[in-house]
């Protein structure tokens, strides 16, 4: 983890300056706040609402396998919202001005079963600084089957990846079960605890305590208060993380790993010559921006352009300012990566995955930038 990357602007683009200025003039002359709002609230309430009332209903009504299986889903579906929609925006501290509102809307992490300090690590200082970097960027590190970086090894089975590479995402959140755990001890080896101010022994104990509730919540106490045998809820357990798993790591991954979107490498001396506006602009792309429908359940994922250039925003104003940010790249002579509908996205994702496959690096940097 070469943490030492530096982005070198050469060329002293003008081109973040302006369209910071022009972003800040939005919020001023609407005099409102970059920060949630009643939306926001409103969705919270939703989405979180529907997790626990489905968990409730599970462990308080009599059901049957058939009832059971459905709120699982149902549990998933509200999992991948709450994920997406609730503590991605609070961690990112873009939910509300009060830091402890942050706080305490980010731990709606816990109920998806993963760890908020690492969370923070992968996803914030790492995902959001070097997106897109193969070694840095640990979004797209190879998980052995599934190859994401033309600068990854490839195997022979990766040509075949287009076809189960779905399967293997419904297992994101049950590997984060785990994975948190490895991830910390190397964050700790590498010194990123002490960096952000924390204590090993904390975020440890947290860690493990906070992983022991949450599976004590939704394996251990349904086998030993509802009627359903023990392998009968391991099942709804697994459908649960499933279903939260594809939607969660689908929508992630199609906005940086679609056709358009680059995959630099550090040049000679360890820096990347480009400004790090101008790079999260190649890197990253927007899809199906006039569906309200979507963009309210995956809180905005689908301007991940703005979200990557503003993560301090809430992203129930991405809509509004991607105008801004479109006509800007437009004026600077800069790409603006937008597939125009879910389907299209989802295609050129499977694409990508497709020449990642079988490609080599020379043929899939042809093949992205076309």
């Amino acid at each position: 983890m070469k943490s030492s990357v530096k982005f070198i602007n050469q060329e002293q683009s003008k081109f973040f300056p302006t369209l910071r200025s022009r972003v800040n003039q939005y919020f001023k002359d609407n005099n409102i706040s970059r920060y949630g709002n009643q939306e926001m609230v409103t969705k919270s309430v939703v989405l979180i609402s529907l997790y626990l009332l489905s968990y409730l209903a599970v462990i308080t009504l009599p059901l049957n396998a058939w009832l059971f299986l459905p709120l699982a889903l149902l549990m998933g579906i509200a999992k991948a919202g709450i994920g997406m929609s609730v503590m991605h925006d609070a961690l990112h501290g873009s939910y509300s001005k009060n830091a402890q509102t942050n706080k305490l809307m980010g731990n709606t992490i816990y109920m998806v079963g993963v760890n908020a300090f690492v969370w923070k690590v992968q996803h914030n200082m790492l995902h959001h600084t070097y997106t897109n970097i193969h070694g840095l960027d640990e979004d797209i590190n190879t998980k052995v089957v599934i190859r994401l970086s033309k600068h990854a090894p490839i195997r022979s089975f990766h040509r075949f990846q287009h076809i189960y590479v779905f399967f293997l995402y419904g297992f994101l959140t049950l590997r984060m079960i785990v994975d948190d755990g490895m991830k910390l001890i190397n964050y700790h080896r590498l010194g990123i605890i002490k960096k952000l101010k924390s204590h090993a022994g904390k975020e440890y104990f947290r860690l493990t305590g906070f992983k022991l509730i949450y599976l004590f919540l939704t394996i251990g106490l349904p086998i030993l208060i509802t009627s359903l045998l023990w392998w009968q809820v391991m099942i709804g357990f697994v459908l649960m993380h499933l279903t939260a798993g594809v939607i969660l790591s689908t929508i992630f991954q199609m906005a940086h790993i679609v056709e358009g979107a680059h995959q630099p490498l550090p040049n000679a001396v360890g820096n990347i010559e480009n400004a790090w506006a101008i790079h999260q602009l190649e890197t990253t792309a927007n899809f199906s921006k006039n569906s309200r429908v979507l963009n309210w359940y995956i809180g905005g994922l689908n301007f991940q352009i703005e979200h990557h250039l503003f993560p301090n925003i809430c992203h129930v104003h991405y809509r509004k300012i991607a105008q801004i940010v479109e006509k800007t790249a437009d004026e600077f002579h800069l790409p603006y990566n937008i597939k125009p509908t879910f389907g299209h996205a989802l295609q050129s994702h499977i694409r990508m995955l497709k020449i990642l496959g079988q490609k080599t690096s020379q043929s899939v940097t042809i093949a992205a930038q076309q």
